[in-house]
């Protein structure tokens, strides 16, 4: 097993008191060999998982965010290597839906008797996503949180304020299915969700499923802004879909016309793609290790 640990993560530990941790809580099993590696980058952190797939390895535990989760577990698609995370990033959508503990020594501990389990992949013009992925003001939010110098859920607030007042929506027609046909023309929230966590707690898709072959389309208007603010506890209670100001659509694949090429948000990263998006989904391609029960 290859510990991968991203040391521009919010990880307040030490590398030998999370290494002690490992030990303490996996030394009940003496057939794992545990190995330990830091990424210094995108790249690096890809090549390192290439190399743990081409290696034989058993498991990757990422320490680190949901960035850093995609980013390693986009090369373990469609393998037999399997993936856990010690959630230490700023959203930790991905460990929160599955109920891994946000305390890295629990989480570790979890990791020691965790299941396998088998989870749904969305692609984005190709590109694997596992969380969700967005295309309004809810992408734009990213590049402004990258510029603050610190991490958490707060910036994350302050940096949706501003990217609020600068953010200029543009026309969407998305086809679902390749049969119904929605226009958007003013969407200030356009994410599709594989998971039901936006991070931070906050329930963007709360019928999302992991593994029902599906993804899930959540559309808010600019102009439905003021209401969703006064409801925003619904946004965390797992009510969200209650809002009839909400859109809401399941599906298997999803085209969007847009006016021009901006980036877009996958799994916490900003990415620059083309002005039209394909998003599809495949079943069961990522195996991720859950707390047991």
């Amino acid at each position: 097993m290859v510990v991968l640990v991203n040391p521009k993560s919010g990880l307040m530990w030490s590398f030998d008191a999370m290494r002690r941790a490992f030990d303490r809580h996996w030394e009940v099993r003496p057939e794992v060999d545990l190995k330990y590696q830091f990424t210094q980058s995108v790249e690096d952190g890809e090549g390192k998982a290439r190399a743990c797939v081409e290696e034989g390895v058993d498991t990757v535990i990422v320490v680190g965010g949901d960035g850093t989760l995609s980013t390693i577990g986009r090369v373990l698609v469609d393998t037999n290597v399997a993936l856990g995370v010690v959630p230490v990033g700023s959203g930790n959508g991905f460990a929160r839906h599955f109920g891994i503990s946000l305390s890295p020594e629990k989480a570790i501990v979890q990791m020691a008797s965790a299941e396998r389990q088998a989870i749904d992949v969305g692609h984005v013009n190709g590109k694997p996503f596992f969380v969700t992925c967005s295309m309004a003001w809810d992408a734009s939010i990213v590049s402004g949180f990258d510029r603050l110098p610190v991490r958490g859920v707060l910036p994350y607030v302050f940096a949706g304020v501003e990217e609020f007042f600068e953010y200029r929506p543009q026309q969407m027609k998305v086809v679902l299915d390749g049969e119904e046909t929605l226009s958007f023309d003013n969407a200030l929230v356009f994410t599709v969700a594989n998971l039901t966590q936006f991070g931070g707690g906050a329930r963007i898709a709360p019928h999302a499923r992991p593994d029902d072959g599906r993804l899930e389309l959540v559309v808010a208007l600019r102009q439905d802004i003021a209401k969703l603010v006064t409801n925003i506890t619904r946004l965390f209670d797992g009510s969200l879909s209650k809002l009839p100001e909400v859109v809401f659509r399941s599906f298997k694949s999803m085209r969007v016309e847009r006016e021009e090429p901006t980036p877009i948000q996958i799994d916490g990263e900003l990415v620059e793609c083309e002005r039209d998006v394909d998003v599809t989904v495949s079943s069961g391609g990522l195996s991720v290790l859950v707390p047991a029960g």
